[in-house]
């Protein structure tokens, strides 16, 4: 193990766009999703609803987020809308398998999607078996990264201290708050829609471009 990563006794991962890469554009059939869904809303055409959409994710992190405060709509059944995709893009990755499970400590997701959706990306990257829990936008009240709540949340469901926490995240200022409460953190910097908005080396300890090299790295796996 990296000397300088000795006192993590806790991995915490994003899910998308993080243990898959931004190339399979799994968000991207989200985002038909979620635009359809806001059409459907509102009333409005594609083009407006692509407009609010982005609008809505820029300024509240999620565009569930943003849904909820402006439209008060059911978090569940959008999630349930939004999710109902493909994953043929995705399969398993032995090589992140084998690097996570080398791994000491604990190891959880951190996601602004949902359990059920993150249990299906897990399974298909063959990792359905490698982390102890997910904490999903529901056990986040709804409040998604980078929400200070989101991750005070997590923190305390599952006693984790920050200062021995090391987190793994492609959207760059969802690392800001992680590292205001002591966090290692870890950006992802591999081309996913503004994952480099707001990115500041101030609070980003590692960039790197793939998880499974990275981790491999660290824990001695052979490439």
């Amino acid at each position: 193990m990296l000397a300088a990563l000795d006192h993590i006794d806790a991995w915490i991962f994003d899910l998308d766009n993080t243990l898959y890469p931004a190339s399979a554009d799994l968000f991207g059939l989200i985002d038909v999703r979620m635009r359809l869904y806001v059409e459907r809303l509102l009333g409005v055409d594609e083009a407006e609803a692509h407009r609010i959409q982005k609008r809505l994710f820029r300024e509240h992190g999620t565009t569930l987020s943003g849904l909820m405060q402006s439209h008060d709509i059911d978090p569940r059944e959008f999630l349930a809308f939004v999710h109902d995709i493909e994953m043929d893009a995705l399969e398993e990755d032995r090589r992140l398998v084998e690097a996570v499970a080398r791994l000491p400590g604990r190891k959880l997701i951190f996601t602004n999607g949902d359990a059920d959706y993150a249990a299906r990306v897990l399974e298909r990257l063959g990792l359905s078996k490698s982390f102890e829990a997910i904490h999903d936008i529901h056990a986040c009240a709804y409040q998604p990264k980078p929400h200070v709540a989101s991750y005070e949340s997590m923190v305390a469901a599952f006693g984790i201290d920050p200062t021995t926490a090391l987190f793994v995240e492609d959207m760059a200022r969802n690392l800001k708050p992680a590292k205001a409460i002591g966090m290692t953190t870890v950006w992802v910097n591999n081309g996913s829609e503004l994952g480099n908005h707001q990115a500041d080396m101030g609070f980003i300890d590692y960039e790197i471009h793939d998880v499974g090299h990275w981790l491999h790295e660290i824990t001695g796996g052979s490439l």
